[in-house]
């Protein structure tokens, strides 16, 4: 059984082969498909897609950094309408992105930190995006730390000493496509991180794992990063698979 903590199986890139592409994924021993929530332009998507795999998928709701502008506060207010009216399985994803524009950032910070205090006041656990902005996301955790605070590091590509702070806020680290890439450099300290502390994640269908980098990613290839963790940890495929499993039923309390 393996968890693919954060796939993005709404996305047009699947229109053509949704179901398929599922199918090849659970053929793979894909198990379990949580899906991050991007926008408002996005929600029916994701409500058409639980629809169509009730057993599979399990939804978050959040409004993405990168979908934080002038309208940031109405899409704020389509996140906690939908929070509470309906069981999500976490807030995400959420958080603050320095990469693409950095016009927004004071909002970005205002809205992951509203959002953090949302699912913490929801018993939920938060997904974190964050592109060139550790500063930053740390320095909103700092303010919002607490016991009932927990989540993953979204696609963790940060360093040694980035990954023991963002452990020391409850916090996951996903470990997809990344960890396979001869330059992706987390490979080189990640044997030092205890696997308590690891999830897998691919992000599909962006940042796709060696040998399939560049081209469109799906949940099936995350048995690559299984293999690739395995080769770090000196351990077993199946034994990767069975303790990130676990680790995800304890962030999403399933």
């Amino acid at each position: 059984m393996i968890t693919d903590t954060h796939t993005h199986l709404y996305s047009d890139q699947f229109n053509e082969d949704q179901a398929a592409m599922m199918q090849r994924a659970k053929d793979a021993g894909v198990s379990r498909f949580f899906i991050p929530a991007i926008d408002s332009s996005h929600t029916d998507s994701m409500m058409q897609l639980e629809k169509n795999f009730p057993e599979d998928v399990f939804l978050m709701m959040g409004l993405h950094p990168t979908s934080v502008k002038d309208n940031y506060l109405e899409e704020l207010a389509h996140v906690k309408e939908w929070i509470d009216k309906k069981d999500f399985y976490a807030i995400g994803e959420i958080g603050i992105d320095s990469y693409w524009d950095k016009s927004f950032l004071t909002q970005q910070q205002e809205a992951f930190k509203t959002q953090i205090q949302w699912a913490k006041e929801k018993k939920l656990p938060i997904v974190i995006h964050c592109r060139d902005a550790f500063d930053e996301i740390f320095e909103v955790l700092e303010t919002e730390k607490s016991e009932d605070l927990r989540g993953i590091f979204h696609c963790f590509t940060g360093t040694l000493d980035q990954a023991q702070q963002a452990i020391s806020y409850h916090m996951k680290l996903g470990i997809g496509g990344v960890a396979t890439f001869k330059n992706g450099k987390i490979d080189t300290f990640l044997h030092k991180i205890d696997m308590k502390h690891i999830v897998l994640e691919t992000d599909s269908p962006y940042l796709a794992p060696a040998p399939f980098r560049g081209k469109r990613n799906e949940s099936a290839y995350i048995t690559k990063v299984v293999d690739k963790l395995a080769t770090i940890y000196g351990l077993s495929f199946k034994e990767i698979a069975s303790i990130t499993t676990q680790n995800s039923k304890d962030i999403f309390g399933i």
